[in-house]
């Protein structure tokens, strides 16, 4: 059975921090108000940096702390909500930046799941040998459409990327479960000369429920407990979310990465900024089973779950 593994990742975040003091003066709010409705205590906005600079930097950090083929390369998917240029693309910019000859680039634009598209979309490319790796990235720039005065957005979003290259794997267990809601997607959104809106107890209602129940399908389709898991690695949105999910699914809190509380909510960025964590952590070992689930604007979620 062909699947796919992850042979390296990298991330970035910008150099400006923007800790909760800094809120905390702007809406004269407590000292812990924002932790304990987030669990953040700080996020990351850019200065004059491109959606695109944030993926190259991501994508130079994995190639610097890994031993990279880029001729092997044949695939190159950028999820994100954020694309300041219609052409050329991102994952283009990043061809072209890093010289890959021959390459198949896609920028998708699937709301905050973006980047659990992107890997299943390359794990297909991959399995049917079309591509020999594929390298994803998940980039966000959500500083730039924050309305800065909206306590409910700005308190919460930060910018960053992160990058995972993905190559072949045979008998290795690998499943997905992607579920889109367009009905809904009125509840969270970037629209055309708009900030970011958001209908947060209905977002939270959306990801405690929805997402809990896709993470289960994918177990029962695999055949698996969750106590098989290694690690739950979950878009980073909300501490209180992220506990709900491990309530529901009946997970420990061991098995839920959780690193919100340093890089904020970075939509599409989230997941593979927590993975280069765990890799660089050297958490996972041969066999070791994670599932990473990403839900959010669209509306749109899906979990993945990959063999190391």
């Amino acid at each position: 059975m062909n699947s796919i593994k992850i042979l390296a990742t990298g991330m970035y975040l910008p150099e400006k921090e923007i800790d909760n003091e800094y809120f905390n003066k702007k809406f004269e709010l407590e000292e812990n108000w924002i932790y304990k409705r987030t669990g953040i205590e700080k996020r990351y906005w850019v200065g004059e940096e491109r959606t695109a600079d944030l993926a190259i930097k991501a994508v130079e950090n994995l190639i610097s702390s890994n031993d990279v083929n880029l001729d092997k390369i044949g695939l190159i998917v950028v999820a994100s909500t954020n694309f300041e240029d219609s052409m050329p693309g991102i994952s283009f910019e990043i061809q072209k930046k890093f010289d890959i000859e021959k390459c198949i680039c896609m920028d998708l634009l699937a709301g905050c799941c973006g980047y659990i598209d992107a890997i299943d979309i390359a794990r297909k490319y991959i399995e049917l040998d079309d591509v020999e790796e594929a390298l994803v990235i998940g980039v966000e720039k959500l500083s730039k459409y924050l309305d800065k005065n909206d306590i409910n957005t700005a308190i919460l979003l930060g910018d960053g990327a992160g990058a995972t290259l993905f190559g072949k794997a045979e008998n290795k267990m690998y499943a997905s479960n992607i579920q889109s809601i367009g009905q809904n997607g009125d509840i969270l959104t970037s629209l055309e000369n708009q900030n970011i809106q958001m209908d947060g107890k209905k977002v939270y209602k959306f990801a405690t429920t929805k997402v809990s129940n896709n993470i289960k399908e994918l177990l029962n389709e695999t055949n698996l407990e969750v106590s098989q898991i290694k690690y739950i690695v979950p878009h980073q949105s909300n501490l209180k979310i992220l506990q709900s999910i491990e309530e529901k699914i009946g997970a420990s809190p061991e098995q839920i990465y959780i690193n919100i509380s340093q890089v904020g909510n970075t939509f599409n960025a989230s997941i593979p900024i927590a993975l280069d964590e765990i890799i660089k952590k050297n958490l996972l070992k041969e066999n070791d089973k994670i599932i990473i689930a990403g839900y959010g604007g669209g509306l749109n979620l899906g979990s993945i779950l990959i063999e190391i």
